[in-house]
């Protein structure tokens, strides 16, 4: 996957096994990871992660005119702050990545899934708080 650096900008390719470890920026050596913010995922960026990471994934499935969505993106946004390190949020725009809702069945957004290992542990649709989503990612 590619991590644009928050302090210069360049993009960093970061392999989705290396996000449970610090990898800095080729360029200007600001930490890269972990990573404290949501990260949108692509369908590439996706299968990457759920392969390969070591953390366990939280994926929120959105759209840009869902109003639930919106009332629990600073609850996904809180999430990945406060797991960084120990877990890795990613976040599917599902008019974008429609192929994406349908192999996991997603038919209700906002739609949360725990991966672990390339397998659901749990999948859970409307808005949930951030305590929640954290102790999933706990148990997971």
């Amino acid at each position: 996957m590619v991590l644009g650096c928050p302090s210069c900008g360049k993009k960093n390719r970061v392999g989705a096994v290396h996000l449970a470890r610090q990898v800095n920026c080729g360029a200007c050596k600001t930490a890269l990871t972990p990573v404290s913010r949501p990260i949108e995922a692509d369908v590439e960026t996706f299968d990457d992660v759920v392969a390969h990471a070591t953390l366990p994934v939280l994926v929120d499935f959105w759209a840009d005119w869902c109003g639930p969505c919106k009332m629990a993106a600073p609850f996904v946004a809180r999430v990945a702050a406060e797991m960084a390190g120990r877990a890795v949020v990613l976040q599917v725009d599902t008019e974008q990545h429609p192929e994406l809702a349908e192999r996991y069945q997603v038919q209700g957004i906002p739609n949360f899934l725990v991966i672990r290992n390339g397998r659901v542990i749990l999948q859970q649709a409307g808005v949930v708080g951030p305590e929640e989503m954290m102790r999933w990612l706990s148990a997971a």
